[in-house]
């Protein structure tokens, strides 16, 4: 499969209490932790996720999901689906339409642990280290987005 076109992306490792986040340059060269959003209502990450897009010009959302070791959806993944798709339409809805891929996390907060050594990380920082991957692993492998509504 060929690397998919570079762009501003941000990556969204959803978790319950907090949502890492990670993004790129337009080049795709440069991949940046952000600071971790502390979950609150949908409707308050929204307005944080929203200005963080237009700040950085985001032209793709890459959201992770977490599969089982064969690849197979869990509970969690299905909760970080329905927030990637909600929030994919709720920014459609206020005039911000941006394509979404899917990438597996699966042990991507291990690996961001082991690499970085933040095993037991509270403060949010192991989190946009792991969406950091995501977005990494999306440069490199990708899918490009589908053509048309996700």
């Amino acid at each position: 499969m060929p690397r998919p076109r570079p762009r501003p992306a941000l990556a969204i490792d959803v978790g319950r209490r907090r949502i890492g986040l990670a993004g790129c340059d337009p080049l795709g060269l440069t991949v940046t932790p952000l600071q971790a959003l502390a979950r609150a209502s949908f409707e308050a990450d929204l307005t944080v996720l929203a200005a963080l897009i237009a700040q950085r010009r985001v032209e793709l959302l890459v959201v992770g999901l977490p599969l089982d070791g064969h690849g197979q959806s869990t509970r969690q993944a299905e909760h970080c689906r329905r927030y990637g798709l909600r929030l994919q339409s709720a920014l459609e809805a206020s005039g911000r339409s941006l394509p979404l891929v899917w990438v597996n996390e699966h042990a991507s907060s291990w690996d961001a642990g082991e690499r970085f050594g933040l095993h037991g990380d509270r403060s949010g920082r192991l989190d946009s280290l792991a969406a950091a991957l995501l977005l990494e692993q999306w440069l490199q492998d990708g899918p490009e987005p589908p053509q048309g509504p996700s």
